[in-house]
C-alpha cells in the first residue's frame, strides 16, 4: 500500500508540475481582449500603435511594373504641384513615423513583389513590396536562400533596405552588404540604377535612408545555398559570452547563424545568457518549408506573452528556452526553415498596451561594461522588459547613415508599455538614458524606432547626419519625399 500511495503522490506531483504553467498560459489567453485595432479611414499608424496620423491619401501601387511606373510618375507630379509630401510604406514595422507624414500621400508598395532568380550569378531581382517570406518561399524551390535578413520574415524588402536592417548571419555586415543594386524613382520621376559603381552616392544614401531619396522599385540581392544546419544551444554566464562567441561561433567556419539572449528574470537579471548557433550539417536531407502550424505558433506566442508583468512567466520562458531554445538541440533544419519566422510569434493582442523595440550597437571592447551598466538602469519600475537578444554585426562600408562603424554587437530590447501618459513619459526618459549610455560606450542606437531621443544625442551618435540632410536637399530640393523622422531630426 505504501508503494501505491507513493506512486499516487508522484503522479499528483507530475500533474501539478504540468498544470501550473498550463494554467498560467490559459490565464494569459483569457486576459487578452483580442480586439482588432482598425485604423479609421483617412488615417494611418505604425507598429508602435501610438502614432495615429491623418493623411491625404493612401495609394496602393499596381502589381505590374509598367502600370506602377506610370502611376508613380503621376503621383510625383501631383505631389510637386500641390506641395503634398510623399511617404513610402511596406509592412510598416518601423515605429518612428518613417512611413507617414501629416496630411501627406502614402505609397503602399506591398502589391509590387515580382521575382526572378539569376541562377548563374546567384542574384534575386525582387520587387520592393515583397516580404522576405515571399523571397524565401520562392527561393526554396531553387534550393537557394537569402544571404542576409533580420529575425522575422514578415518585413518588406524595401523597408529592410530603407532601415538597412541586419540579421543573425555570422560575420555579416547589415543587409546593405547583400544588395547588388536597385532601381530608384527620384523626385523628378526618373528611374536610376544605383550600385557601388553607378550613382554611388545615392546608393549609400538610400541604404538606411528611410525613403527620403526616392522610391525603391526593384532590388537585386545576393543569394546563397539553402544548407542544412544543425542547432546547438550553450548555457553560460553573461560574462563568458565573448569567449563562447569566439570559440563556438566566430572561430568555427561551419557556423552560419548565431544569436544570444540574456536572462531578464529578477533572480538572475542579466547574469546568465544563451548562445544559439546553427552550423553546417553533414546530413544531406533538407526539410521543405511547410505551412506554419498555427496551434504551435499560438502556444509559443502565449509562452512569450505570459512573461508580461509576470516574474513566473519570465522564468518559465527562460527555462523552456534554455531547455530547447525554440529548436530541438542537435536537430537539423534547412536555412529557409529557420529564417521563415513570422512576427506573429510575439504578437500582442492586448489593446491596452503595446510592445516597443529599441536597439543599441556596442563595440566588443565595451561588451561586459555595457551589460554591467544596464543593471543600474534596468529593469524600469513601470516599463516591462520582455527580451534582450544579442546579434553580432560586422562593419558597414556601404551605407551613409551607418550604425556599425566597426564590428559591433547589437542589443535588441523589447519592452511592453501601457498606453498611458505616465508610461509614455517614463519610456521617453528611459530611451534617452539608454541612448546616452550607448554613446558613452562609443556605440550607436538604431533609428527605425520611436522619436524620443534628443537631437544632441542623435548628432553624437550619427555625426554624419549633417551631411545626410544636406544631400537630401541636393537630391530632393523641393522635399517631395518626407516623413516624421525627417521633420524631427533634420
Amino acid at each position: 500500500m505504501k508503494k501505491k500511495h507513493f506512486a499516487y503522490i508522484i503522479l499528483f506531483g507530475i500533474i501539478v508540475f504540468i498544470s501550473i504553467p498550463i494554467l498560467h498560459l490559459v490565464k494569459t489567453y483569457l486576459s487578452e481582449d483580442k480586439t482588432k485595432i482598425h485604423t479609421p479611414k483617412g488615417y494611418t499608424n505604425d507598429a508602435s500603435r501610438l502614432d495615429l496620423t491623418s493623411v491625404d491619401s493612401i495609394v496602393n501601387v499596381p502589381t505590374t511594373k509598367t502600370e506602377m511606373i506610370n502611376q508613380l510618375r503621376e503621383i510625383i507630379q501631383y505631389s510637386t504641384l500641390k506641395h503634398i509630401p510623399i511617404s513610402i510604406a511596406g509592412a510598416k514595422h518601423s515605429m518612428g513615423g518613417h512611413t507617414m507624414y501629416p496630411n501627406g500621400i502614402i505609397l503602399n508598395m506591398r502589391p509590387y513583389k515580382n521575382m526572378q532568380l539569376d541562377t548563374i550569378n546567384n542574384v534575386l531581382t525582387i520587387g520592393s513590396g515583397a516580404l522576405w517570406e515571399d523571397a524565401i518561399n520562392y527561393l526554396d524551390s531553387f534550393h537557394k536562400s537569402v544571404a542576409v535578413m533580420q529575425a522575422f520574415s514578415s518585413f518588406s524588402i524595401g523597408g529592410s533596405i530603407s532601415v538597412n536592417g541586419h540579421g543573425w548571419q555570422k560575420t555579416s555586415p547589415p543587409i546593405s552588404s547583400s544588395v547588388v543594386s536597385f532601381s530608384l524613382m527620384n523626385c523628378k520621376g526618373e528611374i536610376l540604377n544605383c550600385s557601388r559603381t553607378e550613382n554611388k552616392e545615392l546608393f549609400s544614401l538610400v541604404l538606411g535612408g528611410y525613403g527620403l531619396f526616392g522610391i525603391i522599385l526593384d532590388v537585386k540581392l545576393k543569394v546563397v545555398d539553402n544548407e542544412n544546419l544543425q542547432f546547438k544551444l550553450y548555457k553560460l554566464k553573461a560574462t563568458e559570452y565573448l569567449s563562447y562567441f569566439k570559440k563556438y561561433a566566430s572561430d568555427d567556419k561551419n557556423v552560419k547563424l548565431v544569436f544570444g539572449r540574456l536572462n531578464i528574470s529578477e533572480k538572475n537579471f542579466l547574469e546568465n545568457a544563451t548562445l544559439d548557433v546553427f552550423r553546417t550539417s553533414t546530413i544531406a536531407q533538407q526539410k521543405k518549408i511547410t505551412k506554419p502550424n498555427h496551434t504551435l505558433t499560438e502556444v509559443k506566442r502565449l509562452v512569450f506573452r505570459n512573461s508580461v508583468k509576470s516574474e513566473y512567466g519570465k522564468k518559465l520562458r527562460w527555462d523552456l528556452e534554455t531547455a530547447m531554445g525554440g529548436f530541438a538541440n542537435n536537430d537539423c533544419f534547412s536555412r529557409n526553415e529557420i529564417l521563415n519566422d513570422n512576427v506573429a510569434l510575439i504578437e500582442n493582442k492586448d489593446t491596452s498596451s503595446t510592445d516597443i523595440l529599441h536597439e543599441y550597437f556596442i563595440p566588443e571592447r565595451h561588451f561586459n561594461e555595457y551589460i554591467a551598466a544596464l543593471k543600474n538602469v534596468l529593469p524600469s519600475k513601470s516599463i516591462d522588459l520582455l527580451n534582450i537578444t544579442i546579434r553580432g554585426v560586422y562593419k558597414d562600408t556601404d551605407s551613409y547613415m551607418r550604425y556599425a562603424n566597426e564590428n559591433v554587437f547589437g542589443f535588441v530590447f523589447l519592452f511592453n508599455q501601457k498606453k498611458t501618459a505616465a508610461q509614455e513619459v517614463e519610456m521617453k526618459r528611459l530611451t534617452q538614458q539608454l541612448a546616452e549610455m550607448a554613446v558613452r560606450m562609443e556605440g550607436t542606437y538604431y533609428l527605425p524606432y520611436r522619436l524620443q531621443i534628443d537631437k544632441k544625442t542623435f548628432r553624437k551618435s550619427y555625426p554624419q547626419s549633417e551631411g545626410f540632410f544636406k544631400l537630401k536637399l541636393k537630391y530632393d530640393p523641393h522635399e517631395v519625399f518626407k516623413n516624421k523622422f525627417y521633420d524631427y531630426y533634420k
